[in-house]
């Protein structure tokens, strides 16, 4: 299934949506012009939110860490949201969890920026 992506503005953090497989060819580059495009134009903060993703394969895995890669040398931070229990599970094997910045949903990732705001 071909990767579709959404892109949305919420203050200063910009949620891509997207559905599909990240895989080896089109999917994998989708997401990583689409990464790039955003840092291009300084958006830092990127929430990629994976709930109807379907199929990752390897080439998904590595761009997912490319783009944390990419983000991270530019100060801004990537994370990710909605994470099904099959792409959760790759992770895992994969020992790549924990280097990711992982919410259940958008309005818990949203809650907690406002929370840190307010104490800074």
């Amino acid at each position: 299934m071909k990767l579709n992506i959404t892109e949305r503005q919420v203050d200063d953090i910009t949620f891509l949506n997207l559905s599909g497989d990240i895989t080896f060819g089109e999917g994998s580059d989708i997401l990583r012009r689409a990464i790039r495009g955003l840092l291009n134009d300084g958006k830092k903060k990127i929430y990629l939110d994976l709930k109807a993703v379907v199929y990752v394969d390897s080439s998904g895995v590595g761009e997912l860490v490319s783009g944390f890669t990419a983000v991270k040398r530019e100060n801004g931070k990537l994370k990710l949201l909605n994470l099904s229990s099959r792409v959760r599970q790759l992770l895992t094997i994969c020992k790549l969890l924990t280097i990711f910045d992982i919410d259940e949903a958008e309005k818990e990732a949203t809650i907690r920026k406002v929370s840190q705001q307010e104490t800074n």
